[in-house]
């Protein structure tokens, strides 16, 4: 079960954001790609934490995603996070390694897509008015040997940090066009960098002028991070797509959907997410 469609809401007293956070468990754990370390429902900011084991079989990759709310001010989110280890006795946030974002939900109907592979889990969630919001958690393809990068992840919210912002908010952004707190790439220094991306960072693809479709079939672009240091790897199944002609939903063949960025509708506002088989 590497992808599943579908919606969440608060039938049966349970509010959706809950329910969401039981279905990317659910999924993952269907895959035999990851091994639920934390599955914590006792408390109000509900706790999953994941270890995947890579294309490999062997490695040992570290995510997590947990729930924060505030009732009065009406935000119910998620907050995605990547690790370098998973210590028992450390809360959520204090994980080795930790890196956190917050992705903006809903108490009440959340339409999903979710994909998972054996090393990164990626979503966009439907919620509100409506919106669009996305995350993307786990290992991209570095453009290194294993040896010269060992732990090349990412984690890819809405927010920087477990903000408390709620889905209406007009200012949040998807993390994949890149420069922004809300795409966090671990470098061999332990440190986050905040990449840019291309070709977000291409005025000839995505700025000035437009990549459209050619009689109505569309190129699919590798999201290749990268800064003035150098190029370091692309993200596994999240492209670039452009907006021309295009609108969020449709379908690039059976496998790739189109998802926007919120509620933006420019060209240069869609990726296309594949749905892993």
């Amino acid at each position: 079960m590497p992808h599943a469609i579908g919606y969440v809401d608060n039938g049966g007293g349970t509010l959706a954001h809950y329910k969401m956070l039981e279905k990317i468990r659910d999924v993952a754990v269907a895959s035999t790609f990851w091994e639920v370390m934390r599955y914590d429902t006792s408390v109000a900011n509900r706790e999953l934490i994941l270890k995947g084991k890579g294309y490999t079989g062997t490695e040992e990759i570290y995510v997590g995603v947990r729930t924060y709310q505030d009732a009065s001010a009406d935000y119910y989110n998620l907050c995605v996070a990547t690790f370098t280890g998973y210590v028992p006795s450390n809360t959520f946030d204090t994980q080795p390694g930790v890196r956190l974002s917050g992705v903006p939900a809903h108490n009440q109907r959340i339409d999903y897509w979710l994909t998972v592979n054996p090393q990164r889990i990626a979503c966009c969630m439907k919620v509100g008015t409506p919106v669009y919001e996305h995350f993307y958690i786990g290992k991209f393809f570095p453009y290194a040997r294993p040896s010269q990068y060992p732990y090349p992840i990412v984690c890819a919210g809405m927010l920087s940090g477990a903000a408390a912002t709620r889905y209406s908010d007009i200012s949040h952004s998807m993390p994949y066009k890149g420069n922004r707190v809300n795409l966090g790439m671990r470098f061999n220094t332990g440190l986050y960098l905040q990449p840019e991306t291309h070709p977000w960072n291409n005025t000839y693809l995505a700025g000035t002028t437009q990549l459209r479709d050619t009689s109505d079939n569309y190129p699919l672009l590798p999201i290749i991070l990268n800064d003035a240091n150098g190029i370091y790897g692309e993200l596994d199944g999240i492209r670039y797509v452009s907006g021309f002609n295009n609108v969020v939903e449709n379908t690039c063949g059976p496998d790739w959907v189109v998802m926007q960025d919120v509620s933006r509708t420019g060209f240069a506002d869609y990726i296309a997410m594949k749905l892993d088989a």
